[in-house]
């Protein structure tokens, strides 16, 4: 994965294409290119802006690759194995240049090339250091001797003339890189492997992550430490590097998070990068309105307070695919969730222990699922065209699948009163069903003119709405499946989720336009603007108050508006530009960077849970137009 340094956006999908983990990663000179070595012993380039592949796979190690590296010029790539090698490719062909390096007599760890292009340095857990000739591969030097573990890090200095090396051992060493000497004594104060070390652009510095959960930063020429060890990781870092203005530092760690420093100080600058990795396909609140509960295609659940955004304990993991539709029990103690696993689970909403083994019984994707009211049943919805219900606690299915549509089944939801459960599909139907029997009750509610989206009760049970890839809402008698007036259009895209207010006078939907909208649930008028600062949005539903609306989109975030005065037409509106402008005449007040954009809280929007943080801007005081004048105020003197 690529991120966005300022923000910890992540930066497009996933490169995928190595068939095991991926153990090392590096950019070309040109930031053009990726190169990556992995456990299954291969090298690849990657297009660093799209993620395509870029040639074949470049095959000669024979176990697994450990680490990769760009020569200055990015015409070469060097790599380290386990099987005790270095090798030299050609990084356009992937062609091998020359024999494998031999004269470790254990695994190769770390390599990288000289400022020039002329030598290589490669590491060993067989403690040593080497320098060999980038062309030749004939070694330059004897080995560099000295520490007493194995070597898991080295690094040539700017000028080329110093190498430092991280070790098992706890210590970084520096070496002059000619002669192979020790240019000091051994830097100290890890209690715990040293898993990476780099240099700063004037050399003058040198980074460490380790075993022991830190980061330090030590004088290149002394070997004193430079201030306090960086804490803040929870587990073993394993990657650090400085930013090229010397100022700030990443570092990576097991704990599943990068984290930038002020080099200086070494306190961390903004959030970690933490929350969902991927997009938001589901949200809603708890029943007391305190929790939201958020599933991702990052294969996550996840549970965040309300009010302050943050989250409440890890996220839940077990799915092996992307998380399709969460949902809370009535009693807000259970969570359900449906994956492109194919199955169901049940997690205790508090500390995100699964109850119970997964629901499996379905032959493709789950899209949709809902606890009965009671919380003794949950209803499913998927790929394979079905509707399924399972007691809630023991996994087991009751009674046959429901069958009728002709396409995937999207959207689930039971009635109030839990006698009725309605499904939406991608045969742009909706139908409504005898939750104890499975009988379809009635026929099929069409209309729709593309498949549907999402579909859900009224609070009375009377109604139903449902959204669709058409760009409409509609709403339906729910018991003869007649229209209940127009269609609700406004939204430019699918529309991909719709839910009552609490007192069933009100309808929110979010659609692929990026916006959501209030719509008055009897006469299908729009109330206010669209609220807008999304991606294009997969979820969104109503506060059990029905004073706030909860959205998740494809941009990773989970948003919470307050609609209290959603009527009111004197919202600032964020556009897809980077606009800030104010209603009726949308005139450009101010321009709010790209970066920024994303995690913006701004008027009705109260909050934003994103990888990011969020930004708040007070327009309090803010005027524009001819309403300028106010800001003069005559002298007292």
């Amino acid at each position: 994965m690529t991120w966005d340094t300022k923000t910890g956006l992540q930066k497009g999908d996933p490169f995928q294409g190595h068939s095991r983990g991926v153990t090392s990663v590096a950019f070309s000179p040109d930031g053009e290119k990726i190169v990556s070595g992995s456990h299954d012993s291969t090298v690849r380039v990657w297009n660093a802006r799209t993620g395509a592949p870029e040639g074949d796979p470049f095959q000669g190690h024979s176990d697994e690759v450990t680490s990769v590296a760009f020569s200055p010029d990015g015409e070469r790539i060097v790599s380290g194995s386990r099987d005790n090698t270095v090798r030299i490719w050609n990084g356009k062909t992937g062609a091998p240049e020359g024999d494998p390096f031999k004269g470790h007599i254990d695994w190769v760890t770390s390599v990288a090339f000289s400022p020039e292009g002329e030598r290589i340095v490669s590491g060993s857990w067989d403690n040593t250091v080497r320098v060999w000739n980038a062309k030749t591969g004939a070694p330059e030097a004897d080995p560099f001797q000295g520490h007493s573990g194995g070597v898991n890090s080295v690094a040539f200095s700017p000028d080329g003339d110093r190498i430092v090396s991280g070790s098992d051992d706890n210590t970084v060493r520096v070496w002059n890189s000619r002669t192979g000497a020790p240019e000091r004594d051994p830097s100290r104060g890890h209690s715990n492997w040293v898993t990476s070390v780099a240099f700063s652009l004037d050399g003058e510095r040198i980074v460490s992550g380790s075993y022991d959960n830190t980061v330090r930063v030590w004088n290149a020429r002394t070997g004193v430490p430079e201030g306090n060890p960086f804490q803040g990781h929870s587990d073993v870092v394993t990657s650090v590097a400085f930013f090229p203005d010397g100022e700030r530092i990443v570092s990576g760690s097991w704990d599943s998070t990068v984290r930038v420093w002020n080099a200086r100080t070494s306190a961390p600058e903004g959030d970690s990068f933490q929350g969902h990795s991927d997009g938001v396909n589901s949200v809603a609140f708890s029943p007391d309105g305190e929790r939201i509960v958020s599933g991702s295609y990052d294969k996550t659940v996840r549970v965040w307070n309300t009010r302050t955004g943050d989250p409440e304990g890890d996220p839940f993991q077990g799915h092996s695919n992307r998380v399709t539709s969460v949902a809370f029990s009535l009693d807000g103690e259970r969570i359900v969730s449906g994956s492109f696993d194919s199955t169901v689970r049940v997690w205790n909403s508090r500390t995100g222990t699964p109850e119970g083994v997964p629901f499996q019984g379905h032959s493709d994707r789950v899209n949709s699922v809902a606890f009965s009211p009671s919380g003794e049943r949950i209803v499913f919805g998927s790929d394979d065209n079905t509707v399924r219900v399972w007691n809630a606690r023991t996994g087991a299915p009751e009674g046959d699948p429901f069958q009728g549509h002709s396409g995937e089944v999207t959207s689930v939801a039971f009635s109030p009163d839990g006698e009725r459960i309605v499904s939406g599909s991608w045969d742009n139907t909706l139908r409504v069903w005898n939750a104890r029997t499975g009988a379809p009750e009635g026929d099929p509610f069409q209309g729709h003119s593309d498949l549907v989206r999402s579909v859900t009760f009224s609070p009375d049970g009377e109604r139903i709405v449902s959204g669709s890839d058409d760009q409409t809402v509609r709403v339906w008698n729910a018991r003869t499946g007649a229209p209940e007036g127009d269609l609700f259009q406004g939204h430019s895209n699918w529309v991909t989720s719709v839910a009552f207010s609490p007192d069933g006078e009100r309808i929110v939907s979010g659609s692929y336009d990026s916006t959501v909208r209030v719509w008055n649930a009897r006469t299908g008028a729009l109330e206010g603007h669209s609220l807008q600062g999304h991606g294009n949005i997969a979820s969104v539903s109503f506060s059990p108050d029905g004073k706030r609306i909860v959205s998740g989109s494809s941009d990773n975030t989970v948003r919470v508006w307050s609609i209290q005065n959603v009527g009111q037409n004197n919202q600032w509106i964020l556009g897809n530009d980077g606009w800030v402008s104010c209603p009726p005449n949308a005139q450009k007040v101010f321009w709010i960077p790209p970066e920024f954009s994303q995690s913006l809280s701004i008027h009705q929007n109260s909050l934003v849970i994103s990888r990011y943080g969020s930004t708040h801007i007070s327009l309090d005081n803010c005027v524009y137009g001819e309403d300028w004048t106010q800001c003069y105020s005559e002298s007292d003197d």
